[in-house]
């Protein structure tokens, strides 16, 4: 049996937003956003990402975030520091979800609250989160 992902859904009650976000975030591209309900992004069509990566789906809900995503994201940057001052400056926001003291990773939000986690710079050697 042949099987791959294609989406990782993600439920918003501001779909484009969202997605605009993330797109900025991942340097991805918007691929469908004929429908304000419905918002792809994928990876620049000739990344090494395009077409193992699955798309990320942005779909509207009518109701806010209200606890702890049961699924979440862990982006791997080269420079943690750098990665998480740049997504702050688009709109994230730290976030203490119980991860505790000591961890090398920060936890992290969108604009709508949905957490991700910024790991250890891929050159890292030992370093703490920032």
């Amino acid at each position: 049996m042949v099987l791959r992902i294609e989406n990782v859904s993600v439920d918003s009650t501001t779909p484009v937003e969202t997605a605009q976000f993330w797109a900025e975030v991942l340097g991805w591209r918007i691929v469908e956003d004929d429908d304000e309900d419905e918002v792809a992004l994928q990876p620049a069509a000739d990344s090494a990402e395009a077409r193992v990566l699955p798309d990320l789906l942005f779909l509207r809900v009518p109701e806010e975030k209200s606890m702890k995503n049961r699924l979440h994201l862990d982006l791997r940057p080269d420079d943690q520091a750098a990665e998480v001052a740049r997504l702050e400056g688009l709109g994230a926001t730290r976030v203490d979800i119980g991860q505790g003291d000591g961890v090398t990773w920060v936890v992290m939000a969108d604009p709508e609250g949905n957490e991700f986690c910024v790991l250890r710079g891929s050159g890292a050697t030992g370093d703490s989160a920032v």
